[in-house]
């Protein structure tokens, strides 16, 4: 069955292990060291946070981690619960407890999340990015030749960022756009404070930019053997472009918007024995 890893932060329990039975001897900096370097074997991890156990239990600590792959998370769990790891006695690790009332809304990652994901999926070299416009909104020049300034109106400094996400393996472009801001308070700081200032706040726009065409992508794998990689549009339609990791190099093109479905399976499985197939597919709306 096809997975979905998006560029959002990942809240669903068959993401998150909980992990217990730790040992009271190690600090938690170095629990968090030790976890760390155990469960990045089986995929990316969002996060690994440690805690104390509560004071009517034993001492020692337990641990929520947090995969972007649920299928990474169920292998984590199925290799490691019962084993003793870097410590003398096992640990428990179980997967999330499902909360169904609840409903979390998919935050977005900040961009150096972005890359990290990207380059895990598609490589160092598989992806880059291109800044199509970086364009000053400050005003301040003009503002400061005004002959009266509003006095509750304060001066900030303001970029906005356009740019796309390149996957040349996959054929696939997303862009994204991004407005950083930030008031001048003093203005009487100096030029190189202005400056540094200034430079600070294009960087924000370009990282918000570059999230925002993260959001726009998913990756979608089916199999051990292949990753996809789809792009949204306005109509909430999915173009995805797929490489075969295996031999031959051969690839698949299609649109659809609901990968779970049994006849949509199907037809990527028959694009195997295909170098190129280009189906247009409709069928319900995205969930």
């Amino acid at each position: 069955m096809a997975e979905l890893v998006s560029f959002t932060v990942p809240t669903e329990s068959d993401k998150t292990l909980l992990v217990w039975e730790l040992s009271s001897g190690p600090t938690a900096e170095a629990l968090h060291h030790s976890l760390f370097a155990v469960f990045s074997q089986f995929g990316l991890l969002y996060s690994v946070r440690v805690f104390p156990n509560a004071a009517v239990a034993r001492p020692g600590f337990y641990a929520i981690i947090k995969f972007y792959s649920a299928r990474d998370a169920h292998r984590a769990r199925k290799a490691c619960d019962q084993k003793q790891l870097f410590q003398n006695s096992p640990v428990k690790v179980r997967l999330g407890t499902k909360h169904k009332a609840v409903q979390h809304q998919a935050l977005a990652l900040n961009s150096s999340q972005c890359q990290e994901l990207a380059n895990y999926y598609f490589g160092f070299n598989g992806w880059s990015k291109r800044i199509i416009k970086l364009q000053d909104l400050s005003d301040l020049e003009e503002r400061a030749n005004e002959d009266t300034v509003p006095p509750l109106q304060k001066q900030s400094l303001k970029f906005f960022c356009a740019l796309e996400v390149v996957l040349p393996s996959y054929e696939c472009r997303s862009p994204g756009a991004g407005m950083a801001e930030e008031p001048l308070d003093n203005l009487e700081e100096g030029p190189l404070s202005f400056l540094m200032k200034r430079r600070t706040i294009q960087k924000l726009a370009i990282q918000k930019a570059v999230s925002d065409a993260f959001q726009k992508l998913l990756i979608v794998i089916l199999g051990a053997s292949l990753d996809l990689c789809s792009i949204r549009d306005a109509q909430r339609k999915v173009t995805i472009r797929r490489a075969f990791s295996g031999e031959g190099g051969h690839f698949g093109l299609g649109t659809c918007t609901d990968l779970s479905m049994p006849h949509a399976r199907k037809t990527w499985q028959r694009s195997y024995t295909t170098r190129i197939l280009q189906r247009k597919m409709r069928f319900s709306r995205w969930n």
